[in-house]
């Protein structure tokens, strides 16, 4: 049987109950803290690539980690068979409604991501890539916020100034 960690402020019988139930295939197998901690390894990677392409595809599977780090925290497994495939933005959405702007603005760049991923040329621009960057980044420190772990337990002797910022909310369109 699969079990979901808990993290700080989940340990009420109560609110374990009211959490969002998902399919349990879908339910990440690492805790939200390793996810986490992926996340801002998977962006410093993506902040030091020179190509465009791979650091717009590295920026975004940093923020889907720490996506997988929300489900990972507040839903717990539903009971039954396997349905067809999910978004990880779409479950996002559902278990934590607060990041569902976030979601969609990270959902909407899934095509170009993938695109990126296979090494079709020119499918972003320099700018794209340094702004899918820095809106990884404030995506990663309100996920940490809501999450209720610091970037610095997370990833000690890592710099995280540059992705700690106070205006961290989603990014202007």
């Amino acid at each position: 049987m699969l079990t979901v960690p808990r993290t700080a402020g989940l340990d009420s019988p109560s609110r374990a109950q009211t959490a969002p139930a998902i399919p349990a295939h879908a339910l990440p197998q690492r805790t939200p803290a390793e996810l986490l901690k992926l996340a801002r390894r998977g962006l410093l990677e993506a902040a030091g690539s020179p190509m465009d392409g791979l650091r717009y595809a590295t920026a975004h599977l940093a923020a889907l980690r720490a996506a997988a780090a929300v489900l990972a925290g507040r839903a717990r497994p539903a009971p039954g068979r396997r349905g067809r495939p999910t978004s990880v933005w779409a479950l996002l959405a559902i278990v934590a409604p607060e990041l569902a702007e976030w979601a969609g603005f990270f959902a909407a760049g899934a095509a170009k991501r993938a695109a990126a991923e296979a090494g079709i040329p020119r499918v972003v621009t320099a700018r794209e890539a340094d702004d899918l960057v820095r809106d990884a980044g404030r995506f990663l420190v309100v996920v940490e916020s809501t999450l209720q772990l610091s970037g610095q337990t997370l990833l000690t002797g890592f710099p995280t100034a540059a992705f700690d910022h106070s205006d961290a909310e989603r990014p202007a369109s």
